[in-house]
């Protein structure tokens, strides 16, 4: 068996398309979706992820505004640019990039933010709605995911999807979407951590393997059984280039489907966050 490809960059352009024919009817009402990004410092992988999400913003007819921080910004002065953007009507969505410096509190920006205008989905607030089975919006990453899932007809209800990793922007979100009752979820969740034993017996059980653990090539072959579905969420520069959280090569010989590294899911993540800017605009305008 040889897996097919799950085709993030084909995807990720069917929801730029979507989205780009919202803004154009919210644009004969006199709406314009506005979202601010924020980078404070400047770690070259950070620089080029918020480049990626304002290019494509710009290319589907979202306004951008751009705020780059030096290092050093003070807390302070970040708060009070978090509250200027969360008083501008203007402004549907806000994006802090993290991660953020070591001497400013990340939870506490990320709680500051305007729920009504987290475009990353980060607030506890939405994220209770999306435990609660009520979102507003999700989390674009796992947002993307269940997208891809939905979008290549892979079934999940029923279906035992194993999540390794437990993340606040991936893991836990994941799984709160997952167990929900609703199309491309209605699954039989498990969470793997670090503190998991014997993690090949969880994995090996997957119909549906969500990789998010951050090293390269983590989950190998022996890990996962045939037909699984593998869905690698890690992006790992190493010498040999950017690689996943799973050994493509060789998994791909075993899996139905996999996503590859580059162009699975990075490309739906920045989709999912165009359409969540979107999302928030009508909300903010009263349109269902």
């Amino acid at each position: 068996m040889t897996a097919n490809i799950i085709d993030g960059k084909r995807i990720a352009a069917d929801v730029r398309a979507e989205v780009t024919r919202e803004t154009k009817t919210l644009a004969d009402r006199d709406i314009t979706p506005g979202l601010a990004t924020v980078l404070v410092g400047d770690d070259p992988a950070s620089k080029v992820y918020v480049n990626s999400k304002q290019k494509a913003a710009a290319e589907v007819g979202i306004k951008i505004w751009d705020h780059p921080l030096p290092a050093s910004t003070p807390q302070q002065e970040l708060v009070d640019l978090i509250e200027q953007l969360n008083s501008d009507d203007a402004v549907s969505g806000i994006l802090v990039q993290l991660p953020l410096p070591e001497h400013i509190d990340e939870d506490l920006i990320l709680n500051l933010v305007d729920p009504d205008k987290d475009a990353d989905g980060f607030h506890p607030r939405n994220l209770g709605r999306l435990l609660m089975g009520d979102p507003l919006i999700a989390p674009a990453t796992p947002a993307g995911i269940q997208q891809m899932l939905i979008r290549s007809n892979i079934e999940t209800t029923g279906a035992h999807v194993v999540i390794v990793g437990r993340s606040n922007i991936v893991g836990k979100p994941m799984a709160a979407l997952m167990i929900q009752k609703a199309a491309g979820a209605n699954s039989t969740v498990t969470v793997c951590h670090t503190g998991t034993r014997d993690l090949d017996a969880h994995t090996q059980r997957a119909d549906i393997l969500i990789a998010a653990i951050g090293r390269a090539k983590a989950v190998t072959a022996p890990m996962v059984k045939e037909g699984v579905v593998v869905i690698d969420v890690g992006i790992n520069r190493t010498e040999d280039g950017l690689v996943g959280d799973v050994d493509f090569d060789a998994i791909k010989e075993k899996a139905s489907w996999i996503t590859p590294v580059p162009g699975g899911v990075g490309p739906m993540t920045i989709g999912m966050l165009l359409s969540n800017t979107v999302t928030l605009a009508k909300r903010r305008a009263g349109i269902p």
